[in-house]
């Protein structure tokens, strides 16, 4: 199914702010107003946003007692764990808050994650049994817990104390922590909802600074919160929450903190991926930077995300970074056996309106990758699972990008039928017994069938119509000034109609490399069509040949040059 084109409807353009000396590209002004961007004074502000504008760590519910707690800790020289998911948003969490506690003079803070593999998603009663065992008497949770009912009820039975930070949204009870720091509980009144676990975590930090410099019982520290921004924009990035408000000014210096990082691991990493002496990006850190990280702690290697994040001995760095990149190529192997094996499985497929698929043969921490390549393919909602020797399947669900449903509600239709689920919206996790998948099948078919009215296609809203002409080196100035991107404020979509595809060279990993120009032949560029599905394979058949192109704006950067690219989003024929 071809998706259909659609222009965001614009305001008046934008003038340029009274701030900005000369004039910008009208290509500029056009794309904010596209965003509806109607003020000067709110374009400045989205341009220059300040620190000293954040919102206030004690607006978050159970922000105070949770520093009245933590300072209980450190005058009684307790000690303290920091129990933290397994992905790069609790990992980034655990890092900054593990690093800042120990600048403010905390004499022992461990730190615990779960493994993906052997243990699974969650806060774990029988960790929580294994601390205590080593004398912990306070867990912080970060980015994990808020439905642990189990485990914290297990943790006040052993006289452990949890402060249970979280952005999750909460079940209809929340677990009886000591306190629970969540700004997505309904009570909450900070706004500040759009912080994912690692920014929660850092407003705890916040606070927790300012507690030590207001109570004369605390030592002072110079140290600065700007000194864990690196991790704070990694868990951001990687947990594709909204860039507005407090999190767009923290991801905006943390981008330039992320580049200057001296951390040896971060360091080691940045330059193996040729990311270094330049500026870094949203899309840097999240499709290049975050996904080798990401692998370790798919395949469950010896080395963990949080040892990279952690590491200071510069001699050990690059023998960790051999092993993520090593790492990632054995996920990338097989993930992409297992993207072949999933589409052959799914020929003849009998359902309208999603794709379900489990093997043996699928590694489990790939799943979720293979369900987003599914959503790709078929453009449905996809559900990937591994099947054990168990005969247990676990697996992920993925929506497709710009596709309005919840994952989480599909399957809580079903819920009498699943050992476990839970996720977000468009991205979720499930575990269901083999001998279930016909049931969980046709509940899923009934849902989804029950919430299509009639067929939609899909849709995808560009902000401006452009040439290739308009496209230089100081438009790419303001272009990159006005991010950072992602999701909340996506990367701006450009029109080109009507461009002549002149020549196409496939790459590694099936992507192509083509070379563009517009209509007249008069500006050529070059272009990127990233893992194209068979609809765009089967469109660009004719070159040379004209197409209206839908793509974004990136630098190259190669060979110690750096040139501009369009990464196509989707082509058609032109008409």
């Amino acid at each position: 199914m071809n998706p259909l084109w659609k222009q965001r409807e614009h305001l008046t353009e934008v003038a340029t702010p009274s701030t900005v000396e000369g004039q910008w590209p009208s290509l500029i002004g056009k794309i904010l107003a596209a965003r509806g961007f109607a003020e000067s004074e709110e374009v400045e502000k989205l341009l220059f946003p300040k620190l000293l504008d954040m919102k206030d760590p004690s607006s978050l519910k159970g922000m105070n007692e949770a520093l009245e707690r933590l300072g209980k800790a450190y005058l009684n020289k307790e000690k303290i764990c920091i129990y933290a998911d397994f992905d790069l948003d609790g990992t980034s969490g655990l890092a900054l808050l593990k690093t800042g506690m120990l600048a403010l003079g905390f004499p022992e803070v461990l730190h615990y994650q779960p493994k993906r593999l052997s243990e699974g998603y969650g806060f774990h009663a029988a960790a929580v049994e294994e601390l205590q065992k080593q004398g912990v008497s306070l867990i912080i949770t970060v980015d994990v817990g808020i439905t642990a009912h189990a485990a914290v009820d297990r943790a006040r039975e052993l006289g452990v104390d949890v402060i249970l930070t979280d952005h999750h949204l909460p079940a209809e009870t929340i677990p009886s922590a000591f306190v629970v720091v969540n700004p997505n509980q309904g009570d909450c009144p900070s706004n500040l909802g759009y912080l994912c676990g690692a920014g929660v975590a850092f407003y705890l930090l916040r606070g927790l600074k300012r507690y030590f410099h207001d109570h004369t019982e605390f030592p002072k520290s110079n140290w600065d919160l700007k000194e864990v921004l690196d991790y704070f924009v990694i868990g951001t990035l990687t947990d594709m929450v909204p860039l507005i408000d407090d999190n767009r000014v923290l991801v905006k210096h943390g981008l330039v903190k992320l580049a200057e990082t001296k951390r040896a691991g971060l360091r080691a990493l940045l330059e193996e991926l040729d990311l270094v002496d330049r500026p870094l990006t949203s899309q840097d850190v999240a499709i290049r930077f975050a996904p080798k990280l990401n692998a370790l702690s798919r395949m469950e290697s010896g080395v963990l995300p949080i040892d990279i994040f952690l590491l200071d001995d510069v001699s050990k760095a690059r023998a960790m970074v051999r092993e993520v990149m090593k790492n990632n190529s054995t996920r990338v192997q097989l993930q992409s056996d297992a993207e072949a094996q999933a589409q052959e499985l799914l020929k003849g497929w009998p359902h309208a309106d999603f794709v379900f698929v489990a093997s043996k043969d699928f590694h489990r921490g790939v799943v979720g990758l293979i369900a987003t390549k599914l959503t790709q393919v078929f453009n449905k909602p996809a559900f990937v699972g591994s099947l054990g020797d168990d005969g247990m399947i676990v697996g992920s669900a993925r929506l497709p990008q710009g596709q309005e449903a919840c994952l989480v509600e599909a399957m809580s239709s079903a819920q009498d039928l699943l050992s476990r689920f839970g996720g977000h919206s468009a991205a979720a996790g499930f575990e269901v017994a083999e001998t279930k998948v016909p049931q969980f099948i046709e509940k899923l078919a009934r849902h989804f069938s029950d919430l299509r009215e009639k067929p939609k296609p899909l849709e995808i809203f560009y902000d401006v119509e452009a040439r290739l002409a308009d496209v230089g080196a100081n438009l790419m100035k303001w272009y990159d000034f006005v991010g950072p991107f992602g999701a909340g404020f996506s990367i701006p979509l450009i029109h080109f109609s009507n461009v002549q595809v002149l020549s196409k060279r496939e790459l590694k990993g099936g992507h192509l490399r083509l070379k563009i120009a517009d209509g007249d032949g008069q500006t050529s560029a070059e272009a990127l069509l990233f893992t194209p599905t068979p609809r765009q394979l089967s469109a660009i058949d004719q070159v040379p040949g004209f197409y209206n192109v839908l793509g974004e704006l990136q630098w190259n950067y190669f060979a110690g040059q750096k040139t501009i690219q369009i990464l196509i989003r989707d082509l058609k024929a032109a008409t």
